[in-house]
């Protein structure tokens, strides 16, 4: 087979072909699995009742002075704690693809489409669909990872599942013609789901993989952004969207003596299914919201398992289940179901409710999803949190009993009990996971307030003790909205976004426009919003703004926008204040805000509906906006 030759079902096509209709280049550019050993399931249906509840929260339990003061010295006692690297040099190995064979050989493109979106994950899937039905054909896709899915191609790890209710999460299901198998779908029946979505509306053929962006650089006469790639392109784009999700660039917590170590070691985004880990002895870093899915199976292969715990997560009950036929039967009455589903799911303000899934109200069965009660007068913003505070204590007694309840050993039970209000950190919900830590091989080795401190060639060492291992994996999480790809986006002036937001702030309008950085739309950024725990709501909404703004453009012969500076202004002041408003409610060291130094306002958005306010108004007047037309700028077809 010649180079830039890819085999195929249908035979042998090149990497890159002509459409002989539209004149533009076809991608054949997916790589295929590096091995069958690659795969396995999410959570499993757990038959202990005992395991599924909650306590009933202490009586008379109240967020009083003295539960303050416990949590803010569990608060106070880790800070400074998350030290973390990049991961480059000796450590570059934990980025490598280990699920596709290698890349897919073709030339480098120094061509030009109309728009070009980074990231092949659900926002650019739907971006796609989105874009392919408002008659935007000429739209190419650049992925650093070998197919799509995004997150679910790189975060294939055993246990893996989804956090929020399937049928609400994944896009597209009726036009899918598709039920989730499971209540909360195993990652890698979401990243099967991709792929077929991929195939049914023709994304392959648009999508560049194994394809790492390595800057974009606006050229103000011509009006274009050029895209350089490690594969050596230089493509020229009018309009460019960074769709790279929010937990997308792993991290490592930086402790003494990592590259020492003699064993097996890698981190769960890049789960290595070459190493067998039965009858081994395995540690892992880290009890965040992988790990809490990941011990709980390797716990059932391994011969012993050092589960090695900073800070404990909150382990709600997630009482999984296997989708009902007669449930599939109900909801098709609903004439475009899952939309209905998902938009009754984003009006849901509590984290808690919302994850845990009403099914009577999701499916349209009741009118509300709580009973709502009469106050004699309007409560006060502080009012407001001080009441979601007692509430949210309450919940968290029941998940600290809930670990007195199942949790055998009493010191093992009071280290993993957590000390923060409820969403603080990421939530996490299992029925397995805290039994695990009664089998006789799995031992909790708690290391707060601070963390590992030391690994040698033989282990990790903590408090003098050495554990000797011959797997060590890293759940060590991920950055939270800090994109590489933001180090390299260079506008107007020849800053980079990372530049301007470091010296004046974060600023964007929407979260989805900088001012100096025309034509570019940054999907599910800092600020951006929709007001949702479900970030498939929130990359619709994302997406339909998009097309909007696009369509407005050619409706208006305009092709070029950016916004003004005032508006920005306005908007992440905005994201400010309410970033303050409710920080008491996120009162603990998280990724959320920057393991307490990022900026009020300068990571997610907390303004919940307020999000849709500001865009509607924007829709409206155009006011944030400064359009222009250049009349020598007419988009020519690719190719």
């Amino acid at each position: 087979m010649s180079e830039g030759q890819v085999a195929t079902e249908a035979g042998t096509r090149p990497a890159i072909s002509i459409d002989p209709q539209t004149g533009r280049k076809i991608f054949n550019t997916k790589a295929a699995k590096a091995s069958e050993k690659i795969a396995g399931k999410g959570y499993s249906v757990n038959a202990d009742e005992h395991a599924k509840e909650l306590p009933p929260p202490p009586p008379g339990a109240v967020f009083n002075a003295e539960e303050q003061a416990k949590y803010r010295d569990f608060k106070e006692a880790r800070r400074g704690a998350a030290d973390y690297m990049a991961m480059e040099g000796e450590f570059s190995r934990y980025l490598e693809d280990v699920y596709s064979e290698p890349p897919i050989e073709r030339e480098a493109l120094n061509d030009e489409c109309e728009i070009l979106c980074i990231g092949a994950g659900f926002a650019g899937l739907l971006l796609w669909h989105k874009l392919q039905a408002a008659g935007f054909t000429d739209v190419r896709f650049c992925e650093k990872g070998g197919d799509v899915g995004g997150t679910w191609y790189w975060n294939r790890y055993p246990g893996i599942a989804c956090d929020v209710e399937s049928y609400s999460y994944l896009p597209l299901l009726e036009e899918m013609k598709y039920i989730p198998t499971m209540k909360f779908a195993s990652g890698f029946e979401i990243l099967e789901y991709c792929q077929a979505m991929a195939d049914k509306f023709g994304f392959y053929d648009q999508c560049l993989f194994h394809t790492t962006v390595d800057s974009t650089v606006w050229d103000e006469e011509t009006g274009r952004w050029t895209v350089y790639t490690d594969r050596g392109d230089a493509m020229k784009a009018r309009y460019v969207i960074l769709a790279n999700g929010i937990l997308t660039s792993p991290k490592l917590a930086r402790i003494d003596g990592m590259a020492s170590f003699a064993g097996e070691s890698f981190h769960t985004s890049r789960w290595d299914y070459n190493i067998d880990l039965e009858g081994k002895r395995v540690g892992i870093i880290g009890t965040g919201a992988t790990a809490v899915q990941v011990i709980p199976e390797i716990a059932k292969v391994v011969g012993e398992l050092y589960v090695f715990q900073r800070t404990p997560s909150s382990i709600d009950v997630r009482d999984q289940r296997a989708t009902d036929p007669e449930e599939i039967a109900e909801w098709s009455k609903e004439p475009g179901w899952a939309r209905a589903r998902r938009k009754r799911f984003s009006r849901i303000s509590s984290g808690r409710t919302a994850i845990k899934a009403n099914d009577d109200y999701l499916a349209g069965r009741v009118d509300d999803f709580k009973e709502r009660k009469q106050h004699a007068r309007k409560l006060s913003p502080d009012e407001l949190v001080q009441k979601q505070l007692n509430t949210n204590f309450r919940i968290m007694e029941q998940i600290r009993a809930r670990v007195d309840a199942i949790v055998d050993d009493p010191a093992t039970a009071e280290a993993l009990k957590p000390y923060y209000p409820y969403g603080c950190k990421r939530p996490t919900f299992h029925d397995e996971y805290l039994p695990t830590f009664n089998l006789p091989h799995v031992h909790l080795v708690d290391t707060a307030p601070m963390g590992v401190q030391e690994i040698n060639e033989r282990g990790v060492v903590h408090e003098g003790i050495e554990y000797p291992l011959d797997v060590l994996i890293y759940a060590t999480g991920f950055q939270w909205m800090a994109t590489s790809t933001f180090n390299m986006i260079s506008g107007r002036d020849g800053v980079t976004l990372s530049e301007k937001w470091q010296t004046e702030g974060t600023k964007t309008f929407l979260g989805l426009h900088s001012h100096g950085f025309p034509n570019l739309f940054i999907v599910s950024g800092p600020q951006g919003g929709g007001g949702s725990f479900n970030f498939t709501d929130a990359i619709d909404t994302h997406g339909d703004y998009i097309v909007w703004m696009l369509t407005e453009m050619r409706d208006k012969a305009w092709n070029v926008v950016d916004i003004t500076s005032d508006s920005e202004v306005n908007y992440a002041e905005h994201c400010r204040v309410a970033d303050i408003t409710t920080a008491p409610l996120r009162d603990c060291l998280s990724y959320y805000n920057g393991h307490g130094d990022a900026t009020p306002g300068s990571l997610a958005y907390y303004g919940g509906g307020y999000w849709h306010k500001w865009r509607i108004a924007a829709q409206e007047s155009l006011d944030p906006y400064l359009f222009e037309f250049k009349s020598d700028q007419v988009p020519q077809p690719a190719g």
